[in-house]
């Protein structure tokens, strides 16, 4: 009761405060909660249905870490992932004749059966998104959006390269500090384990100790 008290006020604060706010200030909230609404409705970029979807365009094999670039994730989550889609007989990996680093991948039959079916369910919820607009009205959103779009590629480039850099920094920062933590966590479980061993040896003399004064 208390909770659906409380979304009922913040529903009214914020038709008030949509209310109140001026042209430009209701294009951000539009396309913000447009942005949430897809974050929703999409797994993420390096989901198993995505790596499916892009395995099946491209066709063909492709090594793990042209897969990893063209997802746009880290090389550690795509590898969980693709080793999830292996062990379920989606994919199929094999060592690259030319980089023994990283395998080859392609999709099985069964992932290719599964691909289509993600990209039908896709181009259905796709087609479900815009079903409010007529045609016509589709084509002037596309055109406004990509002109939008294009501009502020151009006016906020230098934002938007500061903020990757700073996202893979800190991400470098925290595979420092993962690396400096499992050190410390060897090196730990190394003294317990000498310290035990130590312990059994000197509790060891102290029996045979015993034993030759008793005899």
């Amino acid at each position: 009761m208390r909770k659906h008290r409380e979304k009922e006020e913040h529903n009214l604060w914020s038709t008030a405060h949509y209310n109140k706010a001026d042209r430009n200030d209701k294009l951000i909230i539009n396309l913000r909660d447009l942005s949430h609404t897809m974050r929703f409705l999409y797994e993420g970029r390096g989901s198993q249905k995505r790596i499916l979807i892009v395995l099946d365009e491209i066709g063909n094999s492709i090594t793990q870490r042209k897969l990893t670039e063209r997802l746009g994730i880290q090389p550690g989550s795509a590898s969980e992932v693709i080793a999830k889609l292996e062990s379920a007989g989606y994919i199929r990996r094999t060592p690259n004749e030319s980089d023994r680093r990283t395998a080859d991948i392609e999709l099985t039959e069964t992932g290719k059966a599964l691909a289509a079916e993600a990209k039908e369910q896709r181009m259905r919820r796709h087609e479900q998104m815009f079903s409010c607009l007529a045609e016509d009205e589709k084509n002037q959103l596309l055109s406004l959006l990509e002109k939008v779009n294009t501009d502020w590629k151009e006016r906020y480039q230098g934002i938007r390269e500061n903020h990757r850099q700073c996202k893979n920094g800190y991400r470098n920062h925290r595979h420092h500090e993962d690396t400096h933590c499992q050190k410390r966590e060897d090196y730990q479980k190394s003294r317990d384990c000498q310290k035990r061993e130590d312990y059994q040896k000197s509790e060891d003399h102290q029996k045979r100790e015993v034993s030759q004064k008793g005899e």
